[in-house]
């Protein structure tokens, strides 16, 4: 296992948490129908779910929340959000929305139409299902490498260029309203996209006439990448990397409950004051008025400070450092990992480590009840379940890898976790037949990884 550096930070507030005995474990997950969103959190030990609002706030954002001005309009905290995201982004109009998912729906609800395409590197789950529901499609098209787990390529989250204008030129601009990049790619292992990637995805998108939006929620981390794997980049701070970034863009969503270290809320940056206008009228209908946007000012402040605090180079080197250093140890027991780590988790290749279960079976899934049964641990499945989908036919379209996620909570878990994460894999992997694969007993339309329930096979 990789040095990496020490904390930036000491600990002065704990969270007790408890494994409860297998037997309990076992209970609690046919309780739940072996959907392991739904077993209740006091009865998980680690909880790698996700890394989005679940991270640890500082004393200085904790110290924000008391200043907190609860005022309905022109809350004080809002101007001190509004000048921080202009101030990393330079986008002219910052609308503040409770979480990410809010700030696509209205986005899209607002530009889409049944029949419109969205191309992206790769959308994830929110993305995918909100523009699916306007009646649109999301279209991935990421480069071959980030297709595979293996592999060392620098920048696996960049997109295809050349598949890109094809795509564009088939389908026509007209069709195409937005155009989009995730940073960091999550569906794709959390892997990051180069400055110059992003540079001529702008550049192709404007050529069409096309605007061009960033899904920037990991955008700290990204840009931190950027400076340690892309040539030239090196001697400059992750911030001026951001605004550059930015400058590329005509706007952004953003979920702040991960570089914004924050428990809830998010936004959208603008540079259109007709969209600026039609999103606003939206946003007031279902959210709240302009200068809140469903979050209380003590949200907002918490924001804030949060988004400055997640531009700490000392703190990206430790959390990068933590991730890849997690992905060392497992791969030192004989998981197969994505290579390289990227920036907020760890992603399992369930395909490789349970070979022997069919995809239309789901090994992702089964992964997640085995981690859950055997060590009181939760991750989520992104693989077939969470983006598999049918054709005309009714024949499986699976998605190009079965993964398994271990996303960290930012300022939360230590190495000795990580060690113990380690331990439970081994003892997966001696006795991989215990290893179940699963078939869905009820699914909803959209989103089914949230609500499906299963039975083992």
């Amino acid at each position: 296992m990789g040095d990496f550096p020490a904390e930036p930070y000491r600990i002065k507030s704990v969270e007790a948490i408890k494994l409860i005995t297998r037997e309990e474990r076992e209970k609690s997950i046919r309780e739940a129908k072996y959907n392991i969103f739904k077993v209740k959190a006091e009865d998980i030990y680690l909880d790698f779910l996700t890394d989005s609002g679940t991270s640890a706030m500082s004393d200085n954002q904790w110290a924000g929340i008391m200043t907190g001005d609860e005022s309905y309009a022109g809350c004080r905290n809002y101007f001190h959000f509004e000048e921080t995201v202009k101030s990393i982004t330079g986008f002219k109009q910052i609308i503040p929305v409770h979480q990410g998912r809010a700030g696509e729906h209205l986005l899209f609800s607002s530009i889409l139409k049944p029949g419109d395409k969205v191309p992206s590197n790769t959308h994830f789950d929110t993305t995918h299902a909100n523009i699916q529901f306007q009646g649109a499609e999301p279209v991935d098209i990421l480069i071959e490498e980030g297709l595979h787990s293996e592999g060392q390529y620098p920048f696996k989250g960049n997109v295809d260029l050349n598949k890109l204008e094809a795509f564009i030129k088939k389908v026509g601009p007209e069709k195409i309203p937005i155009g989009m990049i995730t940073v960091t790619n999550n569906s794709g292992g959390g892997q990051p996209v180069s400055l110059e990637n992003i540079k001529q995805v702008s550049k192709l998108y404007h050529k069409y006439g096309i605007p061009f939006f960033i899904d920037a929620c990991r955008y700290a981390e990204n840009c931190y990448f950027i400076k340690m794997r892309e040539e030239g980049q090196g001697d400059r701070s992750v911030k001026e990397i951001a605004r550059e970034m930015f400058s590329y863009a005509d706007g952004c969503t953003m979920s702040a409950k991960k570089d914004g270290l924050a428990n809830i809320g998010g936004f959208i940056g603008l540079n259109d004051e007709a969209w600026h206008k039609k999103i606003t009228t939206k946003l007031i209908l279902i959210e709240g008025f302009r200068t809140y946007g469903g979050l209380a000012g003590r949200d907002l402040e918490a924001i804030a400070r949060g988004l400055l605090e997640a531009l700490d180079e000392d703190y990206l080197a430790h959390r990068i450092g933590q991730i890849k250093s997690f992905g060392e140890l497992l791969a030192s027991v004989g998981v197969p990992i994505v290579q390289p780590t990227g920036g907020h988790a760890v992603f399992v290749d369930a395909g490789a480590f349970l070979p022997d279960i069919p995809r239309k079976d789901f090994p992702g899934w089964g992964l997640t009840v085995a981690l859950y049964r055997e060590g009181g641990i939760r991750a989520v499945e992104i693989g077939t379940v969470m983006f598999g989908a049918k054709d005309e036919k009714g024949n499986d379209i699976f998605p190009p890898m079965e993964l398994v996620r271990l996303a960290v909570p930012r300022r939360v878990y230590t190495e000795s976790h990580f060690k113990y994460v380690a331990k439970v894999f081994s003892r997966i992997a001696e006795n991989k037949k215990s290893v179940r694969g699963l078939k869905i007993t009820y699914q909803p339309e959209l989103l089914r990884h949230f609500t499906s329930e299963f039975k083992e096979i």
